[in-house]
C-alpha cells in the first residue's frame, strides 16, 4: 500500500536563491545539505518541517548556470503545499511582496494561492481543514498559525499513447496498480487519493512536451512503510511490465525509480531511517553531509561547494 508523498525533488539554478526562496519566503527548515549521488559537485538539498517528516520534504538539486526547463507533457506541473485555516490571506500578501510571479485561482471549488519559485517551479498553497501530521521549525520566518504543514498535492501532466503492460495511461497505473481512489473530476482534472496525499492528473493535449532542466520536477516520491513492503513492489512492478532500477541505498531512505505510463519519473522510499540518522534535531542541515561512497571527497566537496547562508541560522 502507497502511504501518500515521500518528498518531491526538483532541478533549480543557483543554490542560495534556492535556499532564500525555500526557508526564507516559505519557511520551510533545511534539514539536510548533502549531494547528488551521481555528480557530488552539486548540492541535494533537502527542505521539511522540523524534523524532516516524510510528507513534508521538498528536495532540490540546484545545478548553478543551467538553462531553464519547459513546463509541459511528461512532466510535474505544481506542487501544493498545506496550511492552516484562515492563513491564505497571509500567504497572499507575503508571496505578492517576496515573488515575481504569484496569484490565486479557484480549483475543485477551493482557494489556491501560487507562486513561482526563482527557477519558475510552480508552488502552490492550500487551506486544509485537518493538517497532516508534522513539526514546527522554531526559527522559521513564517509564524506558526501560518506555517506550512507538508505537501497535500503533485500535479501531473503527462504524455498520452504510451502504455506500460496493461495500464495505457497515468490514471490507470494510479488506480489499477498503486490503488489510488479517484475523488473528483472537474475540466480536463482529475483527482486521486492515496493515505494522506492527492495527485491530479490534468489532460492538456495544446501543452509541448516538457524539457527537464531548471524549474522543472525531476521525480516524485512516494512512502513505502518498510523495507519488506518496498522489495514486494519491487516485484509487483516488474512483473507488471515496469522498468525499474533495484533498490538503491539512498543514506536517509531506500529507493526504487521508474517512469509511470505518462512520463514522469516516479520513485518509491521507504520511511526509515530519516533524516536524523546523522544528525540531531538541533543541528538538522547545518553542516555538509556525504554519502559514504563520497566520504573520501569531502575536503574536495567543501572546497567546491558555495558556502550557504541559511535564514533563521546563526552562521
Amino acid at each position: 500500500m502507497v502511504l501518500g508523498i515521500h518528498h518531491v525533488t526538483a532541478i533549480s539554478g543557483d543554490p542560495q536563491q534556492n535556499v532564500d526562496f525555500y526557508v526564507g519566503v516559505l519557511g520551510l527548515r533545511l534539514v539536510k545539505q548533502t549531494v547528488n549521488f551521481d555528480d557530488p559537485t552539486v548540492y541535494h538539498l533537502y527542505y521539511g518541517d522540523g524534523i524532516g517528516r516524510p510528507g513534508t520534504l521538498m528536495t532540490t538539486f540546484p545545478y548553478g548556470h543551467i538553462l531553464p526547463g519547459k513546463r509541459g507533457r511528461g512532466e510535474t506541473a505544481s506542487i501544493t503545499f498545506e496550511v492552516p485555516v484562515g492563513s491564505l490571506d497571509y500567504w497572499a500578501t507575503r508571496l505578492r511582496i517576496e515573488v515575481k510571479a504569484s496569484g490565486e485561482e479557484t480549483i475543485f471549488g477551493k482557494r489556491v494561492v501560487w507562486a513561482h519559485d526563482p527557477d519558475g517551479l510552480r508552488i502552490e498553497l492550500e487551506e486544509v481543514e485537518t493538517p497532516t501530521n508534522f513539526t514546527l521549525w522554531p526559527d522559521s520566518a513564517v509564524p506558526a498559525e501560518y506555517a506550512i504543514r507538508s505537501i497535500r498535492r503533485v500535479s501531473l501532466m503527462p504524455v498520452r499513447g504510451r502504455s506500460i503492460g496493461e495500464f495505457e495511461t497515468t490514471e490507470a497505473a494510479l488506480s489499477g496498480m498503486f490503488s489510488f481512489t479517484q475523488i473528483g473530476e472537474e475540466g480536463s482534472r482529475k483527482r486521486f487519493q492515496a493515505g494522506v496525499s492527492e495527485v491530479d492528473v490534468i489532460e492538456a493535449p495544446e501543452e509541448p512536451l516538457a524539457r527537464n532542466s531548471a524549474g522543472t520536477v525531476h521525480h516524485i516520491a512516494f512512502r513505502n512503510k518498510d523495507n519488506e513492503v518496498h522489495e514486494k513492489w519491487l516485484l509487483d512492478l516488474n512483473r507488471s511490465g515496469f522498468h525499474t532500477s533495484p533498490i538503491m541505498e539512498r543514506d536517509y531512505f531506500r529507493s526504487i525509480y521508474f517512469r509511470e505510463p505518462g512520463g514522469v519519473l516516479f520513485e518509491f522510499a521507504t520511511d526509515q531511517p530519516g533524516m536524523m540518522k546523522d544528525e540531531s534535531e538541533e543541528h538538522l542541515g547545518e553542516a555538509l553531509q556525504l554519502p559514504q561512497m563520497h566520504a573520501h571527497r569531502k575536503a574536495h566537496l567543501e572546497s567546491v561547494l558555495p558556502k550557504l547562508r541559511i535564514p533563521g541560522v546563526t552562521q
